[in-house]
């Protein structure tokens, strides 16, 4: 599998919420690693699918030959974590045990709602799941 040069972070470009996010992202990361929408790169060679995309931001690593991508608020903390200080300390708490847990949750309901939060849109909405119950 192709490996990039350096650590990125891949984001839903689709999404205003997940855009002002990244613009985020882009600042602490100081070319520690590289921000960008899915819907730009060559999925394929970073080893990620568009359904993965779709569900998750994702973190690629580009130096470690195993595990080569994380997701969710794992994708987040790894790149807190390769932002170097301080955001490395906020990135290795995501993921201690008891917060990762509760990490997950809020990650997943952000996402959920992210066309209810700060500079998300109607468009921003998660299709439906169709194997979960609705109502």
């Amino acid at each position: 599998m192709p490996m990039t040069a350096a650590p990125i972070l891949v984001f839903d470009g689709d999404c205003g919420f997940c855009t002002r996010s990244a613009e985020v992202a882009e600042r602490i990361a100081r070319d520690r690693f590289t921000v960008a929408p899915w819907q730009r790169l060559d999925l394929g060679a970073l080893g990620l699918t568009r359904q993965e995309c779709e569900e998750a931001v994702q973190f690629v690593r580009g130096s470690c030959p195993r595990h080569t991508h994380v997701a969710g608020h794992r994708a987040i903390a790894a790149a807190l974590r390769a932002a170097g200080r301080p955001w490395s300390v906020i990135g290795r708490v995501l993921t201690a045990p008891g917060v990762d847990v509760v990490a997950g949750r809020v990650y997943q309901w952000a996402a959920e709602h992210r066309h209810q939060l700060p500079g998300g849109t109607p468009a921003c909405a998660l299709p439906a799941n169709p194997q979960q119950p609705q109502g």
